[in-house]
C-alpha cells in the first residue's frame, strides 16, 4: 500500500532521525529501532524503512527482510477503525471466514490492509476470547457477537455515519468568522 505520508508523518520522521542518532547506527540495533519506528508510526512505512537503512549503512531489503521475518511488524498503517475478525475454533466452524471475507469485500481491501481513507483496517486474529458469543469481531475495543455476514455492511454503514455526524457536530461548534 502506497500511501502519502500526511505533513504530521514526515514531522514523524525527522523526530525518528534524532531519536536514532541517540540509539546509534551499529547494525545489532536494527530492531529496537524497528520497534522505536512500529511505536511512533504503529506500522513500518517505506520512507521509515529507508531512514532506517540509511542510518545503519545498510540495503532497504535488508531492513525489509528483517522486518518481515518478525509478525510484530506490520506495513500498512491500522484504520482508525481496526476490524479484528475472530477464526479461532468455535468461531471459523460458526462461519468466522465467511464473515472475513464480506468485510473484505465491502471494504475492497484484503486482510492485513487499510483502507485508503484510512478509516478501516481488518486483520485476521486467533481468538477474541469470546468463544460464547462465536462467530465474534472487535472493531477497535468494541466486540460484536453472533456475528452474521449480513451484519457486515450495516456495521461498516453504521461506523461511516457517527463519523459524519461527529464531524458535523463539530463544524456546527467551531466560531465562524
Amino acid at each position: 500500500m502506497d500511501l502519502e505520508l500526511s505533513a504530521e508523518e514526515k514531522s514523524l520522521l525527522e523526530r525518528i532521525k534524532s531519536d536514532m542518532a541517540a540509539i546509534g547506527n551499529d547494525r545489532g540495533k536494527l530492531i529496537p529501532i524497528l520497534q522505536l519506528v512500529q511505536q511512533k508510526f504503529a506500522y513500518l512505512p517505506a520512507e521509515a524503512i529507508h531512514l532506517v537503512a540509511d542510518h545503519l549503512a545498510i540495503s532497504s531489503s535488508e531492513v525489509y527482510g528483517v522486518a518481515t521475518f518478525y509478525n510484530q511488524f506490520r506495513f500498512n498503517p491500522p484504520g482508525r477503525n481496526p476490524v479484528k475478525v475472530c477464526l479461532g475454533t468455535a468461531c471459523h466452524v460458526k462461519g468466522g471466514d465467511i464473515i472475513l471475507e464480506n468485510f473484505e469485500r465491502k471494504l475492497e481491501i484484503k486482510e492485513g490492509g487499510t483502507t485508503p481513507d484510512r478509516e478501516f483496517s481488518v486483520d485476521r486474529v486467533a481468538c477474541v476470547g469470546c468463544c460464547a458469543l462465536a462467530p465474534v469481531i472487535a472493531v477497535g475495543e468494541t466486540i460484536h457477537g453472533h456475528m452474521l455476514p449480513s451484519k457486515v455492511e450495516g456495521l461498516v454503514l453504521r461506523t461511516r455515519l457517527e463519523k459524519e455526524m461527529q464531524e458535523r457536530e463539530q463544524q456546527k461548534n467551531e466560531p465562524t468568522e
